[in-house]
């Protein structure tokens, strides 16, 4: 826990940037009837029946300090997925760092391994010299900064029946684009000061 307090207290850096990744999936849900519009004294009506398409797996990554998130839509969560997100991490969004201070949990599938079972030992070692990766602990992902992104992409954009794949990478992108925008930093006030004080029972006592 400590570990990642100390990389939340680091400063804005370009070369060096503080990136918090985390997934999640989301059910697609068809209509079965097409909804009633809204109109003059009622409300837009949807029926209860539902069909169901398929899951989509989310993948999120959150530079909190830049105010900058990007996310990814796909059919299913594998070693290769993860790693190619990270890929695109390290060499699309972030080709000047000289590292990412990577932030995420320890699902199997987030390991430097998942890099070599999906490229070329050479390629995926240059990727891994790319990562500082800080883990959260068990039952710790709350200290996850991109699991609050999460949160806000399904209270924000997800909260309803998105039937298909293209519709949820639409709806993601215009959501993902909008927050880009406004560029809101996320400010991270829990320290480790705190966490000796107020989660002390988690401590060994000596």
């Amino acid at each position: 826990m400590e570990d990642v307090l100390a990389v939340y207290a680091l400063p804005l850096d370009a070369r060096r940037p503080v990136v918090c990744m985390d997934e999640s999936n989301k059910q697609l849900i068809g209509e079965v009837h097409a909804p009633i519009a809204a109109a003059a004294g009622h409300p837009r009506l949807v029926d209860h029946e539902y069909v169901r398409n398929g899951v989509a797996e989310i993948f999120v990554e959150v530079e909190p300090l830049a105010g900058r998130r990007h996310i990814e839509v796909t059919e299913q969560r594998t070693r290769q997925d993860w790693a190619r997100f990270i890929q695109g991490l390290v060499k699309e969004r972030y080709p000047e760092a000289d590292q990412v201070v990577l932030v995420m949990d320890n699902l199997n599938t987030h390991a430097i391994t998942s890099l070599y079972e999906t490229f070329p030992p050479a390629q995926a070692r240059r990727l891994a010299e790319r990562l500082d990766i800080h883990y959260t602990p068990k039952h710790g992902s709350w200290l996850n900064i991109a699991e609050i992104e999460l949160s806000a992409l399904n209270s924000q954009c997800l909260d309803r029946r998105i039937p298909d794949f293209k519709s949820m990478r639409h709806e993601i992108a215009a959501w993902e684009a909008a927050r880009n925008s406004r560029g809101a930093p996320v400010y991270w006030r829990f320290t480790t000061d705190d966490a000796r004080i107020k989660l002390t029972r988690l401590y060994p006592r000596l």
